[in-house]
């Protein structure tokens, strides 16, 4: 949810970011509205109940010759109470559902536009140079490191297996990610995969991209599609202590997006796929350390990057693809020979206290007040390296270099060779 008083004091600021991210600007206006009926029905609610505390102290002090009709006025009042009491029940509702639909307000330098809008800030590493280039999936397959066919038959299109190498290769990815990340400060998490409504919607990932979740209608639960929401839930309905600093987590778990509305878009290999697993780096902080977070998070990103050796680039996301809760977002893509281009395979967001309102999560400034922390998360490693680790690591003879940074995690292992 978005600040109230950013709302009252510079309502241009959120419609100017809900028009950055192609949002409808009339939803603030609503928020407005709402917010102003509820004040309303508040200031009113509480006049008749000092009115009805006055009156309640006229009747004890009342002669026997005046209290019967003091008690009549005492009754009529009570159920003007009962009724404000209700209006103002219901114009909380209608604000908190307007308030809902308005998306976290952008970060100042946020990119508008988009999925095509974003602005690329650096690029770094080699391109590999090669005569034949083979894609992940021929590689797996020659490896002995991915099948897709049994993963279809399985369980169906977008599932695979990670067998032998593949295997033990995402072991060490993930492995190497947690290393990283406790090294960094960060605690080790394994969470849940399956979490309340509260929880998800709390985290905003059931708003418009809803229909990515997995939902266990017999149960009411959701499957998560990142670490993130069982780490923002983990502190919900408490009162951080940051007197030392951000709290950060680093969870390890295995991840499902139903992909709607990806149809026939990546369905060669795993690039796509309904089920990975994934490290993830999650922090609450204080809001004025939010952006200092922010880029300490892409750093561990590119840190990671950098260990197996891939070429990629950092991109500012455009406000029209950061997903609600996120006030700016970066992307790491990494370089596919493949495509001939980059795509995506990690990224960090700076959520602010859009999902901590929500979630009732607050922590005790210098001042000792009670206030919604900030919130950030970003990739460590996924399942998704495994595609541009094979393909840029590639040698002519269908052999995979192992990245000097994994290959502690693997025995010292230096390269993968073909099983066929």
């Amino acid at each position: 949810m978005i600040d109230l008083r950013i709302l009252r004091d510079n309502p241009d600021r959120v419609r100017a970011s809900q028009r950055a991210r192609g949002e409808s600007a009339e939803l603030v206006d609503s928020l407005l509205v709402a917010d102003e009926r509820r004040r309303a029905a508040i200031a009113a609610a509480d006049a008749l109940r000092a009115e009805q505390k006055k009156s309640s102290s006229a009747v004890k002090q009342a002669s026997p010759e005046e209290r019967p009709q003091l008690l009549v006025q005492a009754q009529e009042l009570a159920a003007r109470v009962k009724v404000a009491e209700v209006a103002q029940t219901q114009t909380q509702v209608e604000l908190t559902q307007a308030q809902l639909a308005i998306s976290n307000v952008i970060e100042d330098g946020t990119p508008p536009g988009g999925e095509d809008d974003y602005v690329v800030l650096r690029e770094v590493g080699v391109k590999p140079e090669l005569e034949r280039v083979r894609d992940h999936l021929e590689l797996g397959e020659l490896l002995g490191a991915i099948d897709t066919e049994r993963g279809a038959k399985v369980s169906g299109a977008r599932f695979y297996y990670l067998t032998g190498v593949g295997a033990l290769l995402q072991l060490a990815l993930l492995q190497a990610a947690i290393e990283q990340a406790v090294s960094a400060g960060f605690t080790p998490m394994i969470t849940p995969t399956l979490v309340k409504p509260e929880v998800m919607g709390g985290t905003g990932f059931l708003g418009t991209h809803s229909d990515e979740v997995y939902r266990l209608e017999a149960d009411d639960l959701y499957l998560v599609g990142t670490s993130e929401v069982p780490l923002a839930g983990y502190h919900m309905n408490e009162i951080l202590d940051l007197a030392n600093g951000p709290k950060r987590y680093a969870g390890w778990s295995s991840c499902y997006r139903r992909e709607a509305g990806s149809y026939g878009k990546d369905t060669r290999g795993i690039l796509r796929v309904h089920q990975f697993d994934k490290v993830e780096m999650f922090v609450y902080c204080a809001p004025e350390d939010a952006t200092q977070e922010h880029q300490r998070l892409l750093a561990a990103e590119e840190d990671m990057l950098a260990k197996v050796e891939l070429p990629y680039r950092v991109i500012d996301v455009a406000a029209g693809d950061l997903g609600s809760s996120a006030a700016r977002k970066f992307d790491c893509e990494a370089w596919l020979p493949s495509q001939g281009r980059y795509r995506e395979v990690t990224s960090t967001s700076n959520c602010t206290q859009y999902q901590t309102r929500r979630l009732n999560i607050r922590y005790r400034d210098t001042d000792g007040r009670s206030m919604p922390a900030a919130t950030l998360n970003g990739t460590l490693a996924t399942t998704r390296w495994i595609v541009a680790i094979l393909e840029n690591h590639q040698q002519p003879d269908g052999s995979v270099r192992v990245p000097k940074g994994l290959q502690p995690y693997l025995g010292g292992r230096e390269v993968f060779e073909p099983q066929r």
